[in-house]
């Protein structure tokens, strides 16, 4: 019995530290891995695009002329084409043609009485006054 209460902390540590290898070899392969023009995301959750890789550095293209430099610790996932296309452009590739549905919805038309919006302070002033008629709490200014 004494035995058993031995061994078990043991091999929890041992579990830990293995489970823990494993996730460095695999980190270890993906930074390996990188090549110019992959999507990828940083552990700060910055999507970019690969520009270049160099020993311990990349340069990743976060908008159109615009590079940085990053070490290669700070890429958390490479990305598939098709999930970096959605996430940058909010859709996936297959998407972008227009469905015959879309053809057919109506949009509703704003009524004839409808005013336009108006930001003038006058206006503002307006309102007050009627609210206050009206017996409601005039607008903070």
């Amino acid at each position: 019995m004494n035995l058993i209460i031995l061994l078990l902390p043991i091999l929890a540590i041992v579990l830990m530290f293995r489970s823990q290898k494993k996730r460095q070899q695999q980190m270890q392969r993906m930074q390996t891995s990188l090549e110019p023009g992959a999507g990828v995301r940083t552990i700060g959750g910055l999507y970019a695009q690969v520009k270049a890789v160099n020993d311990e550095t990349v340069e990743l293209e976060i908008a159109p002329g615009v590079v940085t430099h990053f070490t290669k610790s700070a890429i958390a996932a490479i990305l598939d084409r098709d999930e970096y296309d959605a996430i940058i452009h909010g859709r996936p590739a297959e998407d972008e043609g227009v469905d015959a549905s879309d053809e057919d919805v109506e949009v509703e038309a704003a009524p004839a009485d409808a005013k336009p919006l108006s930001f003038s302070k006058d206006d503002a002033d307006k309102g007050d006054a009627k609210a206050e008629a009206e017996g409601g709490a005039p607008a903070s200014k």
